[in-house]
């Protein structure tokens, strides 16, 4: 049941300032806030990345407590392709954009960036975390696990988790548009809990690629990091939510799930919102800045 609810939490779609495409990086775009200064110091440039079929804007409040002037910080906001009305690139898009980030970070002349991800971010920031660990100072992990598709059956094999994301992306694709938009209204509400921000993260959803969405959906659904974390250098914090789960878990059985599949990351750092929904940005953010601001001094 859990996992049931982890896939709808993700099902859905989450803009900042007005974002500029970058030709060389079509996998996403990017708005940039805040001011580091020439030869910034490491951990002076943020990169925040949103979840499935989200915009930057998810972001908006995040960049200007973490970027404000006093800070000496600089705020890269993403939004990827496909998603909230951004043209989408062929191909896969986490591997993409994960290529395209790490290239990203050394035209940007960054030190050591600190990577905030959301969701399909969070998993996004996971993967450049493994696989560009030196480009990498820290990460913040909202509401994101190693292996989505494990968190029902921890002994899952890698065969089991492809065969699972390729029924999952069969089932979505054979939804006529009506009733996959119904479906994503119906798991937006689960997501938040204002009226507005529910209607906001609608919004950006009917601007997404429904193939975009899809495929990257599945690919998520197919990887199993849970291992790959250990190659990970910088510090993590993981940030995860209970309110939307009450209904299927104890508070205690949650933490537990973060827990175990966490559990290959030397001195990785889990906290839980006791009242938040999947996006914590919104429900909790004062509780979120909150670790976020200690955990980055």
């Amino acid at each position: 049941m859990y996992r049931t609810a982890l896939f709808a939490l993700l099902m859905a779609a989450n803009a900042i300032a007005p974002a500029t495409a970058a030709a060389a990086h079509p996998a996403f775009e990017v708005a940039i806030t805040g001011q580091a200064g020439a030869d910034a110091p490491a951990g002076r440039h943020l990169i925040l990345i949103p979840g499935l079929a989200s915009s930057g804007e998810v972001w908006r409040d995040t960049a200007a407590h973490l970027c404000a002037p006093e800070t000496g910080r600089q705020c890269h906001v993403l939004t990827l392709a496909g998603f909230a009305g951004v043209a989408p690139v062929g191909g896969d898009l986490l591997a993409q954009a994960e290529s395209e980030l790490a290239t990203y970070i050394i035209e940007q002349k960054m030190a050591s960036p600190v990577i905030v991800g959301h969701s399909l971010g969070g998993f996004l920031g996971l993967k450049l975390a493994i696989d560009h660990p030196q480009q990498v100072g820290k990460l913040v992990v909202v509401d994101a696990l190693p292996a989505l598709g494990a968190t029902q059956l921890a002994s899952i094999t890698p065969a089991q988790l492809q065969q699972m994301a390729a029924q999952m992306r069969s089932a979505m694709q054979a939804q006529d548009d009506a009733s996959f938009a119904d479906n994503a209204r119906r798991s937006v509400a689960s997501m938040a809990s204002a009226p507005d921000d529910i209607a906001r993260i609608a919004g950006w959803g009917q601007r997404s690629s429904r193939a975009t969405v899809t495929d990257a959906m599945a690919s998520m659904m197919g990887q199993d990091l849970r291992q790959d974390v250990a190659r990970i250098r910088a510090p993590v914090l993981v940030l995860g939510s209970w309110a939307a789960y009450k209904g299927y878990a104890t508070r205690d059985a949650i933490l537990q799930t973060f827990r175990t599949q966490y559990h290959q990351l030397p001195g990785v750092q889990i906290e839980l919102a006791d009242s938040a929904r999947h996006f914590i940005m919104y429900d909790e953010r004062d509780w979120m800045l909150e670790r976020i601001d200690h955990f980055l001094k």
